[in-house]
């Protein structure tokens, strides 16, 4: 048998509401014959403030550190409302990079923020074998 391709993923995630985020993780570490790597940071710095300009920027660049060897970028639609710069942020970094982005509806959610929908390249439903198959056919 060949060996598995081990996809490298960035998860869009908020510090504060990383709930989602470990869910998806563990769907992505529980699916059978799938290896992946991890190239987000769900823990915050406190040494960094997004609120300032220069913390601001130093998080923008961090991002295009993480999202530009990824295979693929997960964006969960829920996050949205409360942090739609950053989601932007990493939207147009994907873009420049031109990687897929994979929108995952929110657990029993039907809707999916505008950007997202005209961003992602699949929006797949909150199951591991939609997401992984959405992985597999769209990773770069």
């Amino acid at each position: 048998m060949p060996a598995l391709k081990t996809y490298d993923l960035f998860i869009s995630h908020a510090w504060e509401y990383n709930a989602d985020y470990y869910k998806i993780e563990h769907f992505l570490n529980q699916a059978p014959l799938f290896k992946w790597r991890n190239y987000s940071v769900p823990e915050h710095n406190p040494l960094i403030s997004p609120e300032s300009k220069v913390g601001r920027n130093k998080l923008i660049g961090m991002l295009d550190i993480q999202i530009r060897p990824s295979n693929c970028i997960l964006i969960l639609g829920g996050m949205y409302a409360s942090y739609s710069d950053w989601i932007i942020s990493e939207i147009m970094i994907a873009k420049k990079y031109k990687k897929p982005i994979i929108g995952i509806y929110p657990w029993g959610q039907q809707r999916m923020p505008s950007i997202i929908q005209e961003s992602a390249t699949e929006i797949v439903g909150w199951n591991t074998s939609s997401i992984i198959n959405a992985i597999r056919k769209n990773s770069i």
